[in-house]
């Protein structure tokens, strides 16, 4: 497959099949990560694989966190929700936390860190895309809670950038409908 072509048909997959997905492919995926540009060459991206039972540590530690903000007096009412939650990383047979560790350097900038880990992501989606796989690059905000930093042993200045949900497609994904890029396109000429 060409890169022009994954590009227009990679789509998110939410539903994967539970099939193990071979190492091999898995280390494909996290190559073309460590290939995007980095600028400086600091090499930001961190990375942690999570297959079989390894999942269920970052279910316990996403109880946890919703544990936390909850009352006391909510607790027992919310077992089926916190159920729900130890759950999540067991939606596909891989999870891969992309984390970022920015360099301490002088010169380099926390945001082209960020922007380097991002490129990383998309290119990990393209490999998996290319290679058969489905996939889909979740967030939110226990993403960035330091409970789940501590899970994976990241810095105070690190963190967690984005899950990615990995496996063989159990879904055939919706027509995507994009704006055209004219749409947000200045040409400047003069």
């Amino acid at each position: 497959m060409d890169v022009l072509e994954a590009i227009k048909t990679r789509r998110s997959i939410s539903r994967v099949k539970d099939t193990p997905v071979p190492k091999e492919m898995i280390e494909k995926i996290l190559e073309a990560g460590t290939d995007a540009p980095n600028y400086h060459h600091t090499n930001p991206w961190r990375f942690f694989v999570l297959t079989g039972e390894g999942r269920k540590r970052l279910g316990d530690v996403f109880v946890e966190i919703e544990k936390s903000k909850l009352p006391e007096s909510e607790l027992e009412n919310s077992q089926e929700k916190l159920e729900k939650l130890k759950n999540k990383p067991l939606r596909a047979p891989v999870v891969i936390a992309v984390g970022v560790e920015p360099s301490e350097k002088p010169k380099v900038l926390i945001k082209e860190e960020y922007a380097a880990v991002n490129s990383c992501i998309q290119n990990m989606l393209l490999a998996a895309h290319s290679l058969g796989l489905g996939a889909i690059w979740r967030t939110g905000a226990r993403t960035y809670h330091p409970m789940v930093r501590d899970l994976f042993k990241l810095s105070e200045n690190g963190e967690i950038v984005a899950f990615l949900y990995l496996g063989y497609p159990d879904m055939t994904p919706p027509e995507r409908i994009k704006p055209h890029f004219s749409q947000f396109t200045k040409w400047i000429e003069e």
